[in-house]
């Protein structure tokens, strides 16, 4: 396996990108892209990266624009394009998608997306699922419009008075206040991640993952939101791209797996004709690094050879 790193530029013409790209020795089977999560970045899926590198997929990944080293200063952290914030991050996604193509043509594409970057995923298969032979989503989840309508507003309100860039308490106990609600004895305020004690503590020691998120960074979030859980979005889904959603039983993000089937439902609904849902149970948000990401990582394998077929 071989792992290299580069930019390319950001579709909002100001930042570079930085992408990751593990590639597996021999012929590879398949291309496998990673959208990562909120306030984190690509190279924390390395071992996932290359497990999938070992069994012939090339994976690739780039970090967020207000993400990990694709932010110009640390200033930019958890902050997006003022403009068209969620349709940038995602045609981004869609930038790396064709600089990958372009290097092993032909192969199968498929897209993988944790977390908000499974929101950003979903975004993507509504914008670019033509050629994309399936799509694994772990951790996702919605919001109810009225939440929605109430955190835009919110938000906008703290923006005019104290600008886009301004980090809110308000809107960051708005967010993330209840997701430790059912953990007893909470160790620390990220146990809802995982109930591996290293892998919460590494996430707290890096100073790229868990920084809060500016004012713009969630009106982004809530935009994104916004725009797939309309029906008539949904309905853009290519109805023969195969769908894997994977969620933890405890996982607050995904209210405790009850988003997971009703997302399934919708896109049932939508005319899609194979959604599969695996939740695990007393796993939290990042099954990747729960102490059963061996089997997690095995049943996401499965899932993407039976796309190849």
């Amino acid at each position: 396996m071989e792992k290299t790193e580069y930019y390319i530029h950001s579709t909002n013409g100001k930042n570079r990108l930085h992408v990751i790209e593990w590639k597996p020795e021999g012929q590879p089977r398949a291309i496998v892209q990673i959208s990562h999560g909120m306030s984190e970045y690509v190279g924390r899926y390395d071992r996932f990266a290359s497990f999938l590198a070992d069994n012939g997929f090339v994976v690739t990944g780039n970090d967020h624009l207000g993400h990990g080293q694709s932010v110009k200063d640390d200033g930019e952290l958890g902050y997006f394009p003022a403009v068209q914030g969620s349709e940038t991050v995602v045609n981004d996604l869609y930038k790396v998608t064709r600089t990958v193509r372009a290097k092993y043509p032909g192969l199968p594409f498929i897209m993988f997306g944790h977390s908000m970057g499974s929101f950003l995923a979903r975004r993507y298969i509504m914008t670019h699922g033509q050629g994309t032979s399936g799509a694994v989503l772990m951790g996702t989840g919605l919001q109810p419009d009225a939440a929605l309508k109430a955190g835009r507003s919110i938000a906008g309100m703290i923006g005019r008075f104290r600008g886009d860039r301004h980090i809110s308490p308000l809107l960051q106990v708005m967010a993330f206040g209840s997701y430790a609600a059912r953990i007893h004895p909470k160790r620390t305020d990220f146990d809802w991640l995982s109930r591996n004690k290293e892998n919460v503590d590494r996430y707290i020691s890096d100073k790229y993952c868990g920084f809060p998120f500016t004012v713009n960074g969630f009106l982004t979030l809530f935009d994104v939101l916004s725009f797939i859980q309309k029906e008539e979005n949904i309905r853009r889904i290519p109805k023969d791209l195969p769908v894997m959603m994977v969620s933890g039983g405890d996982d607050p993000v995904g209210h405790y797996g009850k988003d997971v089937k009703e997302i399934a439902g919708q896109l049932r609904q939508a005319g899609l004709r194979r959604v599969e849902m695996r939740i695990y149970p007393d796993d939290r948000h990042e099954l990747l690094n729960e102490d059963d990401y061996a089997r997690v990582q095995q049943d996401i394998l499965t899932f993407i050879e039976s796309c190849l077929i």
